[in-house]
């Protein structure tokens, strides 16, 4: 996988690529920043073309005072895959990229082939609240992203490998961006349109993830025109991290 950079509109963007074979996959990363080469993403490679883009306003990735609300960040990415001219491809958005990515099915299904959601944000239960990131403090969160806390460097390194010596400018970035589509309540009104997804579509959980309770699995299956769900023991909200055989496998899986 190696980086790149690459304009879309009013949008220039950090894309990491790699891999050739079958549909391509295209990666939209979680709430907090892009993983980089991550291990997981040059597995992914050895049978997709993988492009993972960094969010606008996340990282060196700019364009994010260009973005009102969800729908702008959905629309530039239906205007990137188009300018690929690769036909319809598979997404796999984890966290906050989950969000992403399910709006662009709900608006462009024609450009998703099928859909996996690890964990993703845009749903809210009265009667199991999504918790709060931002106001958990890091040995919190960690434990509630983590089944065994202690694998959390395995994310700092990725971290470290997208964005160099800047990563703690970038982090408090990323985390300001994040905060426009995730708080106070991460609810913009997704749950009307996931009628209109058509690709079919695969939500994972880690077992032990803390940030994503496990009742949002049904409301996404409920939500989802034959959706289905798997949740990855031994791992919490980074399963693509914490258990990647396991996440491959079910990926890989699904994806074929």
């Amino acid at each position: 996988m190696k980086a790149a950079r690459e304009t879309s509109g009013a949008f220039d963007i950090r894309l990491w690529s790699g891999g050739s074979g079958g549909t391509p996959v295209l990666y939209l990363h979680g709430f907090e920043q892009h993983p980089g080469a991550a291990p997981f993403l040059q597995r992914l490679a050895e049978r997709h073309p993988v492009r993972a883009p960094e969010h606008p306003g996340y990282g060196s990735s700019s364009g994010f005072e260009h973005i009102d609300d969800i729908f702008d960040v959905t629309l530039h990415y239906r205007r990137l895959i188009e300018s690929w001219n690769l036909g319809p491809v598979d997404v796999v958005g984890h966290s906050l990229g989950g969000m992403f990515a399910a709006e662009l099915a709900a608006v462009a299904p024609h450009l998703v082939r099928r859909l996996v959601l690890v964990s993703p944000y845009g749903l809210w239960l009265d009667e199991a609240p999504m918790p709060d990131p931002f106001v958990m403090t890091p040995p919190v969160l960690a434990a509630a992203k983590w089944a065994d806390p202690a694998r959390a460097s395995d994310e700092t390194s990725a971290f470290d490998a997208a964005e160099g010596d800047s990563a703690a400018t970038f982090r408090a970035l990323n985390l300001a961006a994040a905060t426009k589509f995730l708080w106070p309540i991460p609810d913009r009104g997704l749950q009307r349109r996931l009628q209109y997804v058509t690709a079919p579509t695969l939500v994972l959980r880690g077992e032990a993830d803390g940030l994503f309770p496990a009742a949002y699995l049904n409301a996404w299956t409920s939500a989802v025109a034959g959706a289905k769900s798997l949740t990855i023991p031994g791992a919490g909200n980074l399963p693509m991290v914490e258990a990647e055989d396991s996440f491959i496998t079910a990926v890989e899986g699904f994806l074929s």
